[in-house]
């Protein structure tokens, strides 16, 4: 039923309005996952993960027909600039329905009785940051950011592009197999953005636009990176489905997503350099 309430084509003609999309199947995959499941011995432990996959839920017609609707285009317009133009309307979309995602969860989760909805998030924003213990990485990045220089910081920087080219890498397999099977990486790393806000805020609402703001400033590029890498592959995979593998067309729209899949690596550079060197001075 929810499918049928957002179609594609008015999220195209007005990309902001998927913030609100994003707010509405967050916040409810939140709640389901906290209010359903909480009573449960073994699924109350999971929490997390079925945030994630409730989430995959709402949102996976949806994604599914924006990306064959992406494919419809570069057939349509193969060898034409303007097809980048498209490209750019549904990542805008894609990029506000992430950030409705992590207002949603951010919110909802310091709002709860209980603050352990999002430990598995927790636990993986801990492993890439401090991985030694999680309550020292929570005390570590409460309220503050370290700052690092020097070798330290170069050494950070190549960390953090592996980790994200690692997940690039995922992306792009999952959306090459199945379409708009790439929206679990998506859907998992708002959460666990979602997770480090609240360690960063101290579960106060009244600092959540701080929160916000301090991993928007290189995540925006960051996941723009994923969502640019998600349609290159399942451009490609549609159009593999689709039969379009032969002459010109199919060659134009797989140079594309590799122009595209270039792009989200500079992307996910110019991340890595923002979160180690420029956030930091910042926050």
């Amino acid at each position: 039923m929810l499918e049928t309430l957002f179609n594609v084509k008015k999220a195209e003609r007005s990309p902001w309005e998927m913030l609100f999309i994003g707010i509405f199947y967050g916040s409810l995959s939140i709640l389901l996952a906290s209010w359903v499941f909480s009573s449960d011995a073994i699924l109350s432990k999971y929490q997390g993960v079925l945030v994630v996959l409730f989430t995959v839920m709402f949102t996976l017609p949806f994604m599914y027909y924006m990306i064959k609707n992406e494919e419809k285009e570069e057939s349509k317009n193969y060898g034409k600039m303007r097809v980048f133009k498209e490209h750019y309307v549904t990542i805008m979309a894609l990029m506000w329905l992430f950030l409705g995602l992590i207002l949603s969860y951010s919110a909802i989760h310091m709002i709860l009785p209980t603050t352990d909805t999002l430990d598995a998030q927790i636990e993986t924003y801990c492993m890439i940051n401090s991985p030694t213990d999680i309550e020292e990485c929570v005390e570590r990045y409460k309220g503050e950011t370290t700052t690092i220089t020097g070798r330290t910081a170069g050494e950070t920087t190549v960390k953090i592009f592996s980790n994200n080219m690692y997940v690039l890498i995922i992306t792009i397999i999952f959306s090459l197999i199945f379409g708009a099977g790439a929206i679990f990486i998506l859907a998992w790393n708002a959460s666990v953005i979602a997770a480090a806000v609240g360690i960063f805020t101290e579960y106060s609402l009244a600092r959540l636009p701080l929160g916000i703001a301090r991993y928007m400033i290189h995540g925006f590029p960051e996941i723009a990176a994923y969502f640019i890498a998600a349609l290159a592959g399942g451009i490609v995979g549609v159009a593999v489905v689709r039969h379009d593998m032969e002459g010109e067309k199919f060659w134009s729209i797989l140079q594309d997503s590799i122009i595209m899949i270039i792009m989200a690596i500079i992307l996910l550079a110019i991340a890595a350099i923002i979160e180690v060197y420029i956030t930091p001075m910042l926050f």
